[in-house]
């Protein structure tokens, strides 16, 4: 049996004792009676920023914060939607914050987010002043879930359905509530995946609106998370601390543009045949027959040279190949003007036209400078130290492709990274990982380092450019066979 809790399971274990002590009111000023009118929760365009003064993986945010000073700012940038974290304990909140902001404000939309239990929570909420309530499948037995979830709608207050994991979608798909959350934090570990949401997504499989919840740090997540299939963008400390950003944050919902994410973990799920092994990029694709064999042994994205490289690809080629079937990324390697990275026109011209579906960023792009150059993207940053390991995670994508490091060029070398750099990446977050990876060596790296995503060019050649069938296959068979180890 588990002798320790979890930082959720303590938060209600402690809201219990609380409630049994203090009543659900919570220490607040009651009201007799709601006195504010319902406004509609998820009015468009449905970004909702938070009151949430600290938390228990960053601890204070911004613990003087006024509440009602906080929501106006909101509302004053354009926002219709606000969740106020009234758990007091470790979010530094209260039912006074919610009850406050309504009155201020009253054609705005409170959502009241707590670790809500039993329906008494429900009609507190109603009376304090809440138009939407947070329900957390997983701290709720499915009874409970669905009591809470009618008690919600009895009062007209929309209900938001948290979900975590798949169990937790399960516990909802009966109820098939019209809200729901998928939120990228680890609940246990309180660590963030961006991608968590986007590889949950497809597992909602009744008509319902999505909302992307916790990580996002500014406008390039919000334009992740609504180009994965998300309409809704819940943002609670990036907002809190940096208020004056929210405009920034509401001009991503008008700046949306690609697929590739959520496709890409759709194969990941195994919709498309691919369960329990990893990803799969052949890079360097410069032939049709190339990335017809590709695809046929199971190639999950192709991965086409737009940089000076043996292994150039050009528009014109990936015109004649717009037909084939599999995700398609440009790999290019930014020159720079007068300190500024430009990006070759052809790229974003096969982005927008749908030739690609995102960009490999090979070169010394900083991180904040890939979004505005193209998107979709994803980084590669060459390890040669612990340095360049800590510096992927400045990157904002939500993964980030480690590759060899070489003097003599971006990629393609056939080096591989040293083990323990490529470990200590992997002990950061779902590695994704290139570099001299072939027939040889692809069982070892799964065995090992247990990769998310493998990226594979040089040892799958005859020659520069041009790939070798039975090196294809071989390769593609050590994977399958190592993946089911």
């Amino acid at each position: 049996m588990r002798a320790d809790k979890t930082i959720v399971e303590e938060i209600v274990a402690r809201r219990r004792a609380r409630v049994s002590r203090e009543g659900h009111w919570l220490g607040a000023q009651p009201w007799e009676s709601r006195d504010v009118p319902l406004s509609r929760f998820g009015a468009d365009p449905f970004l909702v920023c938070e009151l949430k003064r600290r938390s228990p993986s960053h601890g204070d945010i911004s613990p003087k914060a006024d509440a009602v000073e906080q929501a106006r700012a909101y509302a004053a940038a354009g926002v219709r939607n606000i969740s106020v974290l009234t758990e007091e304990d470790s979010f530094g909140g209260s039912l006074d914050d919610l009850g406050s902001i309504k009155r201020a404000l009253p054609y705005v939309a409170v959502l009241r987010k707590d670790f809500l239990l039993d329906e008494e929570d429900i009609e507190v909420s109603w009376r304090a002043g809440a138009d939407a309530v947070l329900l957390i499948a997983s701290i709720l037995d499915h009874d409970t879930l669905v009591a809470l979830h009618r008690a919600a709608s009895a009062r007209g207050l929309s209900a938001l359905v948290e979900v975590h994991d798949t169990a937790d979608i399960a516990k909802c798909r009966h109820l098939a509530p019209p809200l729901v959350g998928i939120n990228s934090r680890d609940l246990a570990t309180f660590t963030v995946d961006l991608a968590r949401p986007v590889v949950l997504r497809p597992v909602v499989d009744w008509k319902t609106t999505l909302v992307f919840e916790s990580g996002v740090r500014g406008q390039e997540d919000v334009r992740f998370a609504l180009s994965s299939g998300f309409r809704g963008v819940l943002v609670g400390e990036a907002a809190m601390r940096s208020p004056e950003a929210v405009p920034s944050l509401l001009a991503g919902f008008d700046m949306i543009r690609g697929d590739f994410w959520p496709r890409l973990y759709a194969r990941k799920l195994g919709i498309s045949g691919n369960a329990g092994r990893p990803l799969v990029k052949v890079c360097g694709i410069t032939r049709r027959q190339d990335a017809e064999a590709a695809i046929e042994l199971g190639a999950d994205v192709l991965g086409f040279v737009m940089a000076p490289s043996t292994r150039h690809t050009s528009p014109q080629f990936l015109h004649e190949v717009s037909d084939l079937d599999c995700l398609k990324v440009a790999v290019v390697v930014t020159e720079r003007d007068k300190g500024e990275p430009q990006i070759d026109p052809d790229v974003q011209s096969v982005l927008k036209e749908g030739l690609v579906d995102a960009v490999q960023f090979h070169g010394e792009e900083g991180p904040y400078e890939c979004a505005e150059l193209a998107f979709p993207y994803y980084k590669a940053v060459r390890v040669k130290g612990m340095h360049d390991v800590e510096s992927m995670g400045l990157f904002q994508c939500p993964r980030v492709l480690a590759d060899a490091w070489s003097a003599d060029a971006s990629g393609g070398t056939g080096k591989r990274i040293p083990h323990e750099l490529a470990r200590a990446v992997g002990e950061r977050g779902p590695l994704w990982i290139a570099g001299g990876i072939g027939p040889d060596n692809v069982g070892e790296v799964i065995r090992t380092l247990h990769p998310e995503l493998i990226d594979a060019s040089s040892k799958l050649e005859a020659a520069s450019g041009v790939k070798d069938r039975e090196k294809l296959k071989l390769f593609f068979e050590e994977i399958r066979r190592n993946a089911e180890i």
